[in-house]
């Protein structure tokens, strides 16, 4: 029989009333509010990272490519769909890929690791972008990048961000007149779904005016990028810079899995591209809002270890507790020669179920909480500085478990030091003072 779990065991199921039950509660809660804070704090970091994400490679794909003089000059330079490599890049499946191995940052020569994707290229869409002013009749005016697109166009994620309206149409024999803008531009411009506007490009020093009619409104919450464009049929922009019906401004493309994203560009950029074609994924193209989203997994750290240490502090201070509680105990279980250690290993197996039950509860108040928010939608926030209006929840059930796990197995490796205490405690003065 094990000596010490029986009696961990039955203390803790004891029934009997004592200031120690009251301590144990409280412990209990500190580490189910601790765990709660934490599987909250994760999911809805998770969640805030994968939907602005989402949001960023649905509006402008995963990797772009362009004429390679595009990326240093302002005028926009057009690449030929009808060039081989268009057609290949749809083809594209598993790749296998070698990369030079790394020790302490530097390459080994003749030395390469054999990759492999978990998918290829998923489908590419081109598109042209120039930029033009709108005026308004209201006589406003505002200048903008318009965006075009083309009859292979996929319009899943435009139309979850659509809030008024419909698409363009890209579909029809004749060039469309339709042109979609955003939210926030159509409240600068006081235009609603249905009202036309003049557009004005700039083509060799010469203007050349378009009239358009707003067909849809809509809403990425990405303001940044919100009040700078707006769509319209690649048709009509290729008719303003004379392009062929084969030129476009570029393409984008997008991928079946992001952990492959950049093996796919950097096996795109050397292995199928031309040298006067360049390519550039997304992450690269808008590496600030990127960053700033890295810069949440410090804030996430930054948290679990206060909730951590506040989990620690309290079971280190209930132990402590329990042991003084329990000091005749000790001194009658170590004149009848029980080890230290023995006895160090009961308090420890009683810390190991409250943590346990603290554990539990955290779980059930967490996930309570997280279901809640993304049923109801109960925390909002400010949209246009947080990209969303509603704290999104991504509850990742192998981060769910890794949190579970290292908050036992830390809490307990700190409780370890507290029952030092045991060993300071002899029979005599133990019984005596009993």
């Amino acid at each position: 029989m094990n000596l010490p779990y029986f009696i961990a065991r039955r203390l803790a199921f004891s029934k009997e009333p004592s200031f120690t039950r009251v301590i144990v509660r409280i412990a209990i809660v500190a580490i189910a509010i601790s765990l709660a804070v934490m599987i909250i704090t994760t999911a809805m970091i998770t969640g805030f990272k994968k939907e602005i994400t989402n949001k960023i490679f649905g509006f402008w794909g995963h990797i772009h490519i362009t004429d390679s003089s595009n990326s240093t000059n302002f005028d926009q330079r057009p690449i030929d769909r009808n060039d081989e490599y268009y057609y290949t890049l749809q083809d594209i499946d598993n790749i296998e890929y070698q990369s030079p191995d790394n020790v302490m940052g530097q390459e080994v020569e003749d030395n390469y690791t054999t990759e492999m994707t978990t998918g290829g290229v998923k489908y590419v869409q081109v598109y042209a972008m120039i930029p033009g002013i709108i005026t308004a009749k209201a006589r406003n005016f505002e200048g903008i990048m318009f965006k075009g697109v083309g009859d292979d166009y996929h319009w899943e994620v435009m139309k979850d961000f659509l809030v008024d309206g419909r698409v363009i149409n890209t579909q029809s024999d004749s060039v469309s007149n339709d042109i979609m803008i955003s939210k926030v531009t159509s409240k600068r411009l006081k235009m609603n779904v249905g009202d036309l506007m003049i557009v004005s490009f700039f083509k060799d020093r010469k203007q050349i005016r378009k009239r358009m009619e707003v067909v849809g409104i809509y809403n990425s919450g990405l303001d940044e990028y919100d009040r700078k464009f707006a769509m319209t049929d690649i048709r009509k922009l290729q008719d303003v810079m004379g392009w062929q019906s084969n030129q476009v401004g570029g393409i984008e493309v997008f991928v079946d899995n992001l952990e492959d994203l950049d093996l796919v560009s950097d096996y795109i950029y050397y292995d199928h591209l031309p040298p006067s074609i360049y390519s550039q994924t997304i992450r690269e193209k808008f590496s600030s809002i990127f960053d700033w989203l890295e810069l949440q997994d410090i804030n996430e750290l930054v948290i679990l270890g206060l909730m951590i240490i506040v989990a620690i502090i309290n079971m280190i201070t209930a132990l402590l507790i329990l042991i003084l509680d329990r000091t005749k105990m000790i001194g009658t279980l170590k004149a009848l020669g029980a080890s230290n250690w023995a006895v160090r290993k009961i308090f420890l197996y009683y810390a190991a179920y409250i943590v346990l039950w603290g554990i539990l509860l955290g779980n059930v108040l967490g996930l309570s909480i997280c279901w809640l928010q993304k049923k109801f939608g109960i925390i909002e926030l400010d949209e246009a500085s947080y990209y969303i209006s509603v704290a999104p929840i991504d509850v990742q059930w192998s981060n769910l478990l890794l949190i579970n796990v290292a908050c036992f197995v830390i809490t307990l490796i700190f409780l370890v030091l507290p029952t030092y205490l045991v060993t300071r405690i002899t029979p005599i003065k133990a019984l005596r003072f009993g």
